[in-house]
């Protein structure tokens, strides 16, 4: 559970959420990363600490080249997660639905729906 609220905690911040989707598309280097955000390279170096304390994102070093990568599995554990709450969704939509349905056949039809 400790995994899983490190991935939650690094998923709150709206540019760690950014530099993730970015990482969806392929690795890229600190310097790929900061270009489309408006925030300064140190503050996405600082950002990717936090990612790959939680196990979101990986470097690889191929000489001077140290691209980051996304990580999938603690994303993974979090989905899953996520997805034991779907059956109470679910549920109460049907019901909400039920509710709607029973509304509308016992709302007698007003003046205004006659042509």
């Amino acid at each position: 559970m400790q995994n899983l609220d490190a991935t939650f905690a690094a998923l709150a911040d709206p540019y760690r959420r950014a530099i993730l989707a970015r990482l969806s598309a392929g690795a890229a280097t600190v310097t790929e990363l900061a270009a489309p955000l408006p925030i300064s390279q140190p503050a996405v170096s600082r950002h990717l600490r936090v990612l790959e304390e939680a196990g979101l994102v990986s470097q690889a070093q191929v000489g001077n080249y140290r691209p980051r990568q996304i990580e999938a599995e603690p994303l993974q554990e979090a989905t899953r997660y996520l997805y034991g709450f779907r059956r109470f969704w679910e549920d109460s939509y049907a019901q909400l639905d039920g509710l709607l349905e029973e509304m509308q056949r016992l709302t007698p039809p007003s003046d205004e729906d006659e042509p």
